[in-house]
């Protein structure tokens, strides 16, 4: 069933208008995958929703509408190696103020998911579910969510045995078992607690 959401399209004066949203803040493996959107009001796209409330199938569709449709948008991330140097937070709003700065075509104003900007020189608001509010952090949310879903499934293929493509790199059971059982891969982020704790199992004594 289609997601009941109501969008507020910007009311922002400024002409160009992008929204920005992150996914992977919770895996224990993988980067964290931003997306910005600037969408077009003469090419509307019907659908449009949080990405965590549609399936895969809606999410796959959407995507390569959004992204002929759209006036622009971009893709960045931060790194594992980001993620564990920064902590979680932080890596998240660089790889959003990465998508922003990546846009073929620069806004004059960013709507944000989340509670809080990036440190950045855009006109900018931060909103709490924006995703499910605004229709560029839709779109950008969308975005990002095929784009590491897919990256996870091929890292599956890499690293096999940890289930990453059915779990995208979450802390399953599953996951967590594997990584006792198989070790630590370069793609887990080693300051998450059940990555530490781990490693800190391979160290001890047999």
């Amino acid at each position: 069933m289609q997601p009941q959401l109501l969008f507020a399209f910007s009311t922002q004066p400024a002409q160009l208008v992008a929204g920005v949203d992150e996914v992977g803040r919770g895996p224990l493996a993988g980067d964290v995958v931003a997306a910005a959107v600037i969408l077009d009001p003469q090419r509307p796209i019907s659908g449009l929703a949080d990405s965590k409330q549609l399936s895969e199938a809606q999410r796959e569709r959407l995507y390569p509408l959004i992204i002929a449709n759209a006036r622009a948008w971009a893709v960045a991330r931060a790194s594992v190696a980001e993620i564990d140097q920064l902590n979680i937070l932080q890596a998240s709003l660089l790889a959003m103020s990465r998508a922003v700065m990546a846009l073929a075509t620069q806004p004059d104003f960013v709507y944000v998911d989340g509670n809080r900007c990036p440190k950045w020189g855009y006109a900018s608001e931060a909103v709490v579910k924006g995703d499910s509010r605004i229709a560029e952090i839709a779109a950008a949310s969308i975005i990002a969510k095929v784009t590491r879903d897919r990256e996870l499934v091929e890292l599956d293929a890499v690293y096999p045995g940890y289930g990453l493509a059915r779990h995208k790199g979450y802390p399953t059971k599953e996951h967590i078992l594997a990584l006792h059982q198989l070790g630590v891969t370069p793609i887990h982020r080693r300051s998450f607690a059940p990555v530490a704790q781990a490693l800190a199992a391979e160290k001890r004594p047999q």
